[in-house]
């Protein structure tokens, strides 16, 4: 368990962001986002990250840092998943059927390695899934999002063969890791979540399966 959040490497480009407090016990839930590469406008990633330090930094001389920390934290998130949402540039080979069906079984099957994964909604640039990790999983969370990423771009660039330059990332380095305090925030971002395809007005195929779980 965390004690506090932790700093490290705070970029647009590679986003951590570590709990203070744990859902359950000593059980680490957190919101995960995984981006295509080239899904965010450099200038404005650049931008929000600049706000996003400087929120962090008043968020340290506050009455009480540690919550100040968490809403600066919050906000940065809700700006950066504008951005996303734009999709004003980038791919968007997460809304082709076959990888979306792809993704999704890999993050199904963290499930059989003692993951769980109550929720998750794949967009045409990104996605976001809520990960469980229990205490007694023996697991490291940094180490199981990494291997994701790894197996679902192997994958994903066997089907782009010919489409992806062998040189071109498929995800976007780092991912975006939010902690979830409890349940009933857990079932906030849940809602949340399985509504995120109609609030973009993307066609009925996004609204279920391989695209929305939960």
């Amino acid at each position: 368990m965390h004690s506090r959040p932790i700093y490290a490497q705070h970029s647009i480009y590679f986003i951590a962001y570590k709990p203070v407090t744990l859902a359950v016990a000593d059980d680490e839930t957190i919101l995960l986002t995984l981006r295509l590469a080239g899904s965010v406008p450099a200038r404005a990633g650049r931008e929000l990250q600049v706000k996003r330090v400087a929120a962090q930094a008043a968020a340290r001389t506050a009455p009480d840092p540690t919550a100040a920390s968490r809403r600066a934290e919050k906000q940065f998130f809700a700006a950066f998943d504008a951005l996303l949402d734009a999709h004003s540039v980038g791919p968007d080979y997460l809304g082709r059927e076959k990888l979306a069906e792809l993704v999704a079984g890999e993050l199904l099957m963290q499930e059989e390695q003692g993951l769980r994964v109550p929720g998750f909604v794949l967009l045409p640039g990104h996605l976001h899934a809520v990960l469980v990790l229990p205490a007694t999983a023996g697991l490291s969370l940094y180490k199981t999002i990494e291997l994701l990423m790894q197996r679902t771009a192997a994958q994903a660039r066997r089907l782009l063969r010919g489409q992806l330059p062998p040189e071109a990332d498929f995800w976007h380095p780092g991912s975006h890791e939010l902690p979830i305090q409890d349940e009933a925030e857990q079932q906030r971002v849940l809602t949340y979540l399985a509504a995120h395809p109609a609030r973009l007005g993307l066609p009925a195929r996004f609204h279920e399966w391989p695209y929305v779980h939960g």
